[in-house]
């Protein structure tokens, strides 16, 4: 871990949680590899035990807001989270394209991904419920502010839907009182 960088555990703090896609590329572009992503977070939360306050799954980047997970710490569902989507996604995409599609796909000249995911993840600890709102609310307008979307609720990647009606949304998301 880079000097300065402390994770802090064991506060029952939830973590807003930032991971991005190799050099920021658009891996997650398609539904489909959005999809995978959220099915796998749900059984990664099923297998660690944490609540999943919010999410959104963006092109090339996602945010999660997450309790402590009953077993291990947020860096170990981190790890297992992007193992996962990595190898799914990675033998899903050379089983359906050639080096050379998603050279033009992703706009690039190098041949191969050497990794899916940027080495690390940004963590921040929410202490307030006044922090809680302020970090959902910036996940849920990152698809506006982004342009994919006119409203929020056109974005099906977010448990916007879920705090908007109370709709269950692509995964679960578990209120936080």
């Amino acid at each position: 871990m880079p000097s300065g960088l402390r994770r802090r555990y064991g506060q029952r703090h939830l973590h807003f949680i930032t991971c991005s896609c190799y050099r920021r590329l658009p891996l997650f572009a398609s539904a489909r590899s959005k999809n995978v992503f959220v099915k796998i977070l749900d059984e990664v939360r099923d297998r660690y035990g944490f609540l999943l306050a919010g999410y959104v799954v963006m092109p090339e980047h996602v945010h999660l807001l997450i309790s402590e997970p009953a077993r291990g710490t947020p860096s170990t569902v981190m790890q297992v989270l992007k193992q996962r989507v990595s190898l799914r996604l990675r033998r899903q995409t050379r089983k359906r394209t050639s080096a050379a599609q998603l050279n033009i796909l992703f706009g690039r000249v190098d041949h191969s991904l050497p990794q899916f995911w940027q080495p690390r993840f940004y963590d921040f600890n929410v202490w307030s419920q006044k922090k809680f709102v302020e970090k959902l609310q910036y996940m849920h307008l990152n698809p506006l502010k982004r342009k994919l979307v006119a409203h929020p609720k056109d974005w099906p990647w977010s448990s916007f839907s879920f705090y908007a009606k109370k709709d269950s949304g692509l995964v679960r998301i578990d209120p936080i009182t």
